[in-house]
């Protein structure tokens, strides 16, 4: 196990989310399974408790903890993505597999964990500042799923 890592709490659906990432994203792997030793206040000896798993690159763990927490957007896995084509794929796989587009780019799979599908043109634009992040920003208000082309012609103005 890494020294640190992101332990991700589900209901009771760990494994499939692990097993959804890993195959959505590059460099991401489901890991070792832990079975719980005994019965426990949401599930019973045997079931799976806990799940190492890899969401491109970074060590977590996913935790089947029962209905007592909720994720929020107070958490959520950033993607960067090189364009149109890399963003529409994962989008569309965590929204087209029981997910739910937001906002500016946040949407959330069928587990509730919420992703921000950001194309790098975005970020580079925020960061360039002045008239030219305040237009890439009014431009990414009006999105759901950010429009690359759309980001791009707010940069050039």
């Amino acid at each position: 196990m890494a020294k640190n890592t992101i332990c991700v709490w589900y209901e009771k659906d760990a494994e499939a989310a692990a097993r959804f990432y890993a195959e959505t994203f590059p460099d991401s792997a489901v890991g070792d399974i832990w079975r719980a030793p005994s019965d426990y206040p949401s599930g019973k000896k045997g079931d799976v408790l806990v799940v190492e798993f890899k969401v491109a690159g970074v060590a977590c763990i996913g935790l089947n903890g029962g209905p007592q927490f909720k994720h929020s957007e107070a958490f959520s896995f950033q993607i960067a993505t090189d364009d149109q084509a890399e963003t529409d794929r994962y989008w569309n796989a965590i929204v087209g597999n029981g997910g739910q587009e937001s906002a500016c780019g946040w949407c959330k799979d069928k587990w509730g964990v919420s992703w921000q599908i950001t194309p790098r043109v975005l970020t580079e634009a925020m960061a360039a500042g002045g008239d030219e992040a305040k237009r890439v920003f009014e431009s990414m208000m009006t999105m759901k799923k950010i429009d690359v082309a759309a980001i791009k012609a707010a940069r050039r103005g």
